[in-house]
């Protein structure tokens, strides 16, 4: 297989993985780094990229797609009514500080110790997700009239909106599953907190990603079509499938079971994160 013809099983890989992650994005108020990274981590090889170079472009790839995914997800939400823009504009500041010191980090760390920060990740949010369907919970939905918290302040509100940053800095996500979790449990509804937490995304991936770009500048050798750790080629393949899908999960969040949905994505999360560490 020569030429345009060997491109075209990764062409169509990137895009199925878009897909994926445009829906789940839409489905948990996710940025789909979940499922972008461990795909990248596969593809990006077969495109070039070296063993150390491969977790940080698969990161900085994933934060340039959520740029995209994020914003059709949120906006699919807001018209619903189910996103609290007051809320993001007062996390914005510090979730933005906290995604610069994130990628300043990244670039200190080895691929291997990138990696196994994310496989780590993963395995702790895939409890998150699993939880739930263990021990069902009884978080009340939005109501016309009902007064909803869902949100922390002061110290807590800044150490946690720095925390989410950081960290989906350094596993290449939109910060969704964190903002979920805090917003549910300070008793915001979980479909306004899934809605509200989608808007998160765009917040942390520009200045992730722009990130990305810069400290990777240096790099030689990596894949064709990249912008320091970010390679737009691949970025362009998963952002075209995953704006499609992502409406399609936000539908389906309003309609399919919860349960359901939480334990097969809780599974995937498991042999996505004990995949990544093994692999080391």
């Amino acid at each position: 297989m020569t030429g345009a013809a060997s491109f075209l099983p990764l062409v169509f890989a990137l895009l199925a993985a878009g897909g994926v992650a445009g829906f789940a994005g839409g489905l948990f108020g996710i940025g789909g780094g979940f499922i972008v990274v461990p795909a990248l981590v596969l593809i990006l090889p077969l495109m070039g990229a070296t063993t150390e170079q491969v977790i940080h472009v698969a990161v900085g790839t994933s934060l340039a797609t959520i740029i995209f995914t994020s914003l059709r997800s949120v906006r699919s939400h807001a018209r619903r009514g189910a996103v609290d823009g007051a809320l993001l504009k007062s996390w914005a500041p510090w979730v933005v500080g906290g995604t610069i010191a994130g990628a300043v980090v990244a670039d200190l760390v080895s691929g291997a110790t990138l990696a196994t920060i994310f496989g780590a990740g993963v395995l702790l949010f895939a409890g998150h997700f699993l939880t739930p369907a263990i021990t069902p919970t009884t978080a009340p939905r939005d109501a016309p009239g009902q007064a909803v918290r869902g949100h922390p302040d002061g110290a807590a509100k800044i150490a946690l909106a720095s925390g989410t940053g950081l960290l989906s800095a350094l596993l290449g996500i939109g910060g969704g599953t964190i903002a979920t979790m805090v917003m549910t449990v300070y008793g915001m509804p979980i479909h306004r907190a899934i809605g509200t937490a989608s808007g998160l995304g765009a917040i942390i991936a520009i200045p992730g990603a722009s990130g990305f770009m810069l400290i990777g500048r240096a790099e030689t050798g990596l894949p064709w079509g990249s912008v320091g750790y970010v390679n737009l080629p691949a970025a362009l393949a998963i952002i075209t499938t995953a704006v499609l899908c992502a409406p399609l999960g936000v539908a389906a969040a309003h309609r399919l079971s919860p349960v359901l949905l939480r334990t097969v994505f809780g599974l995937y999360l498991i042999l996505a994160g004990v995949t990544m560490i093994a692999n080391q």
